[in-house]
């Protein structure tokens, strides 16, 4: 009897020791590590192997052409080192689309990013029909370029007397007619930065999506401590919204700065032979499929690659940076 109670005595409790994880080097262990990434990776793998071939590598083919003498439709593929880079920049077409290409950006970034920030400004309290005003400002995000183009040719029609029409037209009516302009069709340097309004038009519903997630983020007990400290809407903005926004508008700058070193389908609808809107992106394609300078194409979409990493790079290396440090 008394070995058999012994035997049922319960015993003290024991903590759990952990299994312990096979030995580095071991065929276990690298059969553990795999099932911890493989399937992971084997999911993944079709898209790497395409985006590899199609994007980097065709990126890669395109950089080495910019290094070739190729003209005409054989390829060539010799190796004349900076020679088309250097003959770019002496080109004088070249340097009025940089010009161009810099005044389109700094009018459709601040115009796309001031329209998109009041909007957001209005609907942040809260509106009667809110999703209905949030759908009708996305709609010109969803509409491709290209149909864009059309509708804006026709309201940036320069034409007079009888033949007026789109903006020029509405501001006579209303009595506003020294508002009326040639817009892209003039002989000013800045008739580029016409291009910014149907441009910044489809973006800012898009960028005051952007401002109103931002702003809605801030936690509404920092604003409601702030205004029972008697601080204004103003100052509740500026020293509370304010801050927290700042990476919602580095994100805004840094997209609309990448669309707008890329826009082509935009202008080339619009007035794909007028000079003085011309661009980096437009050059590129009348010099490689137009004239058959396969080398000074791919050395002008190498230098459009060149900017749109120095755009997005630091930005890439900051925001890694900061989650590493948190």
């Amino acid at each position: 009897m008394t070995t058999y109670m012994s035997a049922q005595r319960p015993r003290p409790n024991q903590p759990d020791t952990p299994a312990q994880p096979p030995p580095r080097g071991t065929r276990d262990s690298r059969f553990a590590r795999y099932r911890h990434w493989g399937p992971g990776l084997l999911l993944v793998s079709p898209s790497l192997l395409l985006i590899g071939l199609f994007v980097y590598g065709f990126i890669g083919w395109n950089v080495r052409v910019s290094f070739t003498s190729w003209r005409g439709l054989s390829p060539k593929y010799d190796f004349v080192w900076l020679s088309n880079y250097t003959e770019l920049w002496q080109d004088e077409r070249w340097l009025i689309d940089v010009r161009n290409i810099s005044i389109f950006t700094v009018v459709f970034v601040l115009g796309a990013m001031g329209l998109g920030f009041v909007m957001a400004v209005l609907l942040e309290p809260g509106v009667r029909g809110e999703n209905i005003l949030r759908s009708v400002f996305l709609l010109p995000m969803a509409i491709s370029f290209i149909a864009t183009a059309i509708v804006w040719r026709w309201l940036l029609d320069n034409g007079t007397g009888d033949n007026t029409t789109g903006l020029n037209k509405l501001f006579a009516n209303v009595g506003l007619g020294f508002l009326g302009s040639d817009w892209h069709k003039s002989t000013s340097g800045w008739a580029v930065a016409a291009m910014a309004l149907p441009a910044g038009w489809a973006l800012s519903g898009y960028v005051m999506t952007l401002f109103l997630a931002g702003m809605r983020g801030v936690p509404g007990n920092m604003r409601e401590a702030a205004r029972l400290d008697g601080a204004s809407e103003r100052q509740v903005f500026w020293y509370i919204t304010r801050p927290t926004i700042r990476p919602v508008v580095l994100s805004v700058v840094l997209i609309l700065v990448h669309v707008s070193l890329k826009t082509f389908d935009l202008i080339y609808a619009i007035d794909q032979r007028n000079l003085r809107i011309d661009t980096p992106s437009l050059y590129m394609w009348f010099t490689t499929f137009d004239g058959g300078f396969f080398n000074r194409g791919a050395t002008i979409a190498t230098l459009l690659l060149l900017g749109v990493v120095l755009v997005i790079g630091p930005y890439i290396w900051f925001s890694l940076r900061a989650e590493r440090s948190s």
